[in-house]
């Protein structure tokens, strides 16, 4: 995650060296990730028998990612949240309105099967996505209010997505909240703790990595991808078809009403690209590891796609933004 004090009331530009280069390494890094989910993704397909065995380091892949976020996160992102509790507010609550309710909509609506409705509504019932705030920062965005929405919605997974997922998807198939509980907490809070811990007491050492942590997580979440789709290799023929227009229209609806919830909020234009990207962006990793844990490989076809769309959509709307003057 990018750091929010580098701009929380700046926009990237070439006359400042440092924010000019750190511009330069999250576009190289939106372009390379989704390309290595690509490939992670095919060589899933092709050779299923490579990656499957690996399942069961699913959830570990997780906990390296969130670790790694809880690394990158410093007390200003949280006193951000005490100076702007309106603007975050509304993030967390147009991110787990918006996301749920539409994967709900479109399952319906598309009359999906059973464990791929649960796949997309879990998705959906996720929290935002560990690139978020890159594609902010690339927008142009409030970095500063997109990491503290990110952060929050994160924290409070543990409770928040198991009981949307029973509210939204218990029609479907029967879904176990307090294991969902118990999985989260282990793969997802304890992990980010980890890594804030980590921050605070050894600093030294951990600003010698920061610059390798968004590839470490770009190579980890594409292993994930990997293990996914080589679980559900044999079904993805038949079923990628839907899936893609499911995810397609998932995604596209949150980029579009996260904004138009800032809008309404009458947040300022920086604070509304922000929240374009909060709200359409999710933690699929998450998904994938929940969805592969409790209601099998083909479950988690959903968040497969979803890891790739949501950064190759992300990037075009954040490159598409960065030209459009701020509005006032």
């Amino acid at each position: 995650m990018l750091e929010a004090t580098n701009s929380a009331s700046e926009t990237p530009s070439p006359a400042n060296p440092a924010l000019a280069a750190e511009a330069k390494i999250a576009r190289i890094a939106v372009t390379v990730f989704p390309i290595l989910v690509v490939v992670a993704g095919v060589l899933g397909f092709l050779v299923p028998d490579v990656f499957k065995p690996l399942g069961v380091s699913v959830p570990y892949l997780l906990g390296i990612i969130m670790f790694c976020m809880g690394l990158t996160l410093t007390p200003p992102d949280f006193a951000s949240v005490a100076r702007r509790p309106w603007a975050v507010a509304l993030g967390i609550v147009a991110h787990y309105v918006i996301m749920p309710g539409a994967g709900w909509l479109i399952a319906v609506l598309l009359q999906l099967p059973p464990e791929l409705a649960v796949g997309l509504i879990l998705v959906g019932c996720a929290p935002s996505g560990t690139a978020s705030n890159v594609m902010a920062f690339l927008a142009k965005g409030d970095v500063a209010l997109s990491v503290a929405v990110a952060s929050v919605s994160t924290l409070i997974a543990p409770i928040v997505t198991p009981a949307l997922t029973l509210l939204l998807a218990g029609s479907f198939l029967h879904i176990d909240a307090g294991a969902m509980v118990l999985d989260i907490v282990k793969t997802v809070l304890l992990p980010v703790i980890a890594g804030l811990l980590a921050r605070l007491f050894l600093s030294k050492l951990v600003a010698k990595v920061l610059p390798a942590l968004p590839w470490a997580s770009a190579v980890v979440i594409s292993m994930i991808v990997a293990i996914v789709v080589a679980g559900s290799a044999s079904k993805i023929v038949a079923a990628g078809g839907i899936v893609f227009l499911a995810v397609l229209l998932h995604n596209g609806f949150g980029l579009g009403l996260g904004y138009l919830a800032g809008k309404l909020g009458r947040l300022d234009d920086k604070a509304r690209r922000a929240l374009a990207f909060e709200v359409g962006m999710q933690n699929s990793g998450l998904a994938a590891t929940l969805a592969t844990a409790h209601f099998g490989a083909l479950a988690a076809l959903p968040s497969a796609v979803f890891s790739l769309w949501h950064n190759i959509s992300g990037a075009i709307v954040a490159a598409w933004l960065a030209r459009r003057p701020l509005k006032g």
